[in-house]
C-alpha cells in the first residue's frame, strides 16, 4: 500500500510538473534556437548565407553549457550570473568535444547527422531535466534569467567605480576570454582550413556491399556492380571511368604480370562538387572472351586520347582498381 501511495504521488508529481507549471523563458528560447540552426544547417538557403553561422555558434558554444548549468544550479542564488554566462561557455567547449570523441568509437563516427542528433539528444534531456529541478523548487527560489534587466545586471557584475582593482581587471579578462572564444569559433566555422585533397575511388558488387564480385563472365551476359567516387578535391571536378578488359600473364622473371591484350569496354563521366559521393550503378557486360582482367581506370579533369594504352594509360589514370576474372 505504501508502495502505490508512493509511486502514485511520484505520478503526480510528474504530471504537475510538465503539465501544471510554466515552462521557463530561457528554456523556451533554447529550444526555439535550436530548431532554428538545424533548420539553418539542413534548409538550403539559409545554409548558403552567414545566418547558418550565428544560429549554430551558440549551440556549440553555449546551449549546452548552459542547460546542463541549469539542471545542475536551479536555484536563483546558486551562482551569479557573469560566472553561469563564463561556465556556460567553458562547459559546451568540454561537452561538444566529448560528445564527438564518443561519436569516434561508434559506427556513425564524426559526422554531420549524429553529431547534430547527439547535440539535441543532449540540449532536450537537460533542458527536461533543468525544468523538473525548477519546478519543484519554491517560485521563489527558482533561478530566472533577467532578460529585461540583464543589462543593468552585467553592469553590476562589471562596475566601472569603486570595489576591487582585482576583481574589475578579472571581470575584464573573462569578458575578453569569451569575446576571443566567440571569434575564434566564427573564423574556423566561417573559414574553414583546406586539408589533405583526394578522391575515394571504389567498386561494390551487386548487393552494395565490397563482396560478390562476379569471378566467372559469361560472354555477352550483364552482371550488376555499383562504381563509386568520392569527391574530396575542395572544389568541383570532371571525373571520367574507363574499363578495359585485360588479357595478362605473369613473368616470372621481373616478379609482375605483363599485359599481352587491353581492350577498351566503357566510359561514363561524372561531375561532382566537394565533398559530394555518387554510387553510379554499372552493368559489366564482355563481347568476347580471353581475357582475365577487368581494369577500371579514374581520370581527372584531363583524358588521354587512345594513342595511350596499355600499363602507360593504366599509370596515367588517377586511381585504378581491377578485378580479376575468367571469361567464358
Amino acid at each position: 500500500m505504501v508502495i502505490r501511495l508512493s509511486e502514485e504521488t511520484g505520478i503526480k508529481k510528474i504530471y504537475s510538473v510538465f503539465f501544471k507549471q510554466d515552462f521557463p523563458p530561457d528554456l523556451i528560447l533554447v529550444l526555439v534556437w535550436l530548431t532554428a540552426s538545424i533548420a539553418a544547417i539542413y534548409l538550403s538557403f539559409p545554409n548558403e548565407t552567414p545566418v547558418r553561422v550565428v544560429l549554430v555558434i551558440p549551440v556549440i558554444l553555449v546551449i549546452p553549457g548552459y542547460c546542463l548549468l541549469t539542471a545542475l544550479f536551479p536555484k536563483n542564488g546558486d551562482i551569479d550570473l557573469i560566472t553561469r554566462m563564463v561556465l556556460s561557455i567553458g562547459l559546451s567547449i568540454v561537452i561538444v568535444p566529448l560528445i564527438g570523441l564518443g561519436l569516434n568509437f561508434t559506427p556513425w563516427g564524426i559526422r554531420l547527422d549524429p553529431i547534430v542528433i547527439s547535440l539535441t539528444i543532449f540540449t532536450l534531456v537537460t533542458v527536461i531535466v533543468s525544468h523538473y529541478q525548477r519546478a519543484i523548487l519554491p517560485s521563489e527560489e527558482r533561478f530566472r534569467m533577467p532578460f529585461s534587466e540583464i543589462a543593468g545586471a552585467l553592469r553590476k557584475e562589471f562596475p566601472t567605480k569603486g570595489g576591487k582593482k582585482v576583481d574589475q581587471i578579472l571581470n575584464v579578462v573573462l569578458a575578453l576570454a569569451i569575446l576571443i572564444t566567440i571569434i575564434t569559433a566564427i573564423y574556423v566555422m566561417t573559414v574553414p582550413r583546406e586539408g589533405e585533397t583526394f578522391t575515394e575511388f571504389f567498386i561494390l558488387g551487386e548487393n552494395r556491399t565490397a563482396a560478390s564480385y562476379p569471378a566467372k563472365i559469361i560472354q555477352g551476359q550483364d552482371y550488376s556492380m555499383y562504381v563509386g567516387v568520392g569527391n574530396h578535391e575542395y572544389r568541383d571536378v570532371n571525373y571520367t571511368i574507363e574499363t578495359w578488359m585485360l588479357l595478362t600473364e605473369f613473368d616470372n622473371v621481373t616478379n609482375s604480370s605483363r599485359i599481352l591484350t587491353m581492350d577498351p569496354n566503357d566510359r561514363l563521366s561524372v561531375t561532382l562538387a566537394h565533398d559530394e559521393t555518387a554510387i553510379i550503378p554499372y552493368n559489366l557486360s564482355v563481347k568476347k572472351s580471353g581475357y582475365n582482367r577487368v581494369e577500371f581506370l579514374l581520370f581527372k579533369d584531363t583524358v588521354y586520347g587512345p594513342e595511350l594504352t596499355g600499363s602507360d594509360r593504366i599509370n596515367a589514370s588517377y586511381r585504378e582498381l581491377h578485378l580479376g576474372v575468367t571469361v567464358q
